[in-house]
């Protein structure tokens, strides 16, 4: 038997580990790298231009810990308010110096009226605080129903009447100038500012149980209501003296006692 040839019997390994074996693999793992690097670059362009065909533009980053994008506004739900937003009275009494007021009322009724009751405040000469004689009076009246004007016969009241409406309202405002209700205190020496005076919405008729809220601007010194049970209806102290909020309507008759402006 012919001995083996050395060089064929090495030829396996000798050529796995020569020079051009060696040259031969990293020529083929860079092909390896190159292709790979092609298919990767074609799916990421196809990926993308999928996810861009259905969109309508670029997604608004998620606000994370390190964000400094502004916050987000905050809101708020506006409260409720009696005569303005829910069912009841409110009435804003401007006082004058000569003892009058020109007066706000807003009315919000559960159902709709067409036909409008108004009263005066009563007479002073039985009411705490006053003892005197009155003769209430209202002038200049003007009226909103759901926001439409409504045309008057009569724009002076000095007795109870009612008011009809061109047509079924819920939401109903009053302006008007209320005279001849007060009384003012004797000169000592030289005349005084200080004043009693009677107040009560006009549209108190409508449903003695709305909830009633009256203000007075400026002036106000002590309230008393004298139909209530507790009679004291004043909150807090002057000058930041307030009335007690949610008077039944039939019982908001008001005898304030206030300084009236110079």
């Amino acid at each position: 038997m012919r001995k083996s040839d050395p060089i064929a019997r090495g030829s396996d390994s000798s050529l796995r580990s020569g020079p051009f074996w060696g040259a031969e693999v990293e020529e083929s793992r860079r092909t390896r790298t190159r292709y790979l690097t092609a298919v990767a670059l074609l799916l990421g362009y196809s990926a993308t231009v999928s996810c861009s065909t259905g969109s309508v533009g670029p997604a608004a980053p998620s606000p994370g810990l390190g964000s400094s994008g502004p916050p987000a506004p905050i809101t708020s739900t506006p409260t409720p308010g009696t005569g303005e937003t829910k069912p009841g009275i409110a009435l804003t009494a401007v006082p004058r110096p000569d003892g009058s007021f020109d007066v706000t009322e807003n009315l919000m009724l559960p159902t709709a009226t067409d036909i409008l009751p108004v009263q005066l405040p009563a007479s002073g000469e039985h009411l705490p605080g006053m003892m005197a004689r009155t003769t209430p009076r209202v002038t200049n009246l003007k009226l909103l129903a759901d926001d439409q004007s409504v045309r008057l016969e009569n724009t002076t009241l000095t007795a109870a009447d009612y008011i009809p409406l061109t047509a079924a309202a819920t939401r109903i405002q009053l302006t008007y100038r209320l005279s001849g209700s007060t009384v003012r205190a004797l000169p000592l020496p030289s005349p005084s500012t200080r004043a009693a005076a009677a107040i009560r919405p006009l549209t108190a008729g409508t449903d003695s149980t709305l909830p009633t809220d009256l203000t007075v601007t400026g002036g106000l010194l002590n309230a008393v209501c004298p139909l209530m049970t507790e009679t004291r209806c004043a909150v807090g102290d002057p000058p930041d003296l307030t009335i007690q909020p949610d008077i039944p309507a039939g019982k908001a008759l008001v005898v304030l006692q206030l300084d009236l402006p110079r």
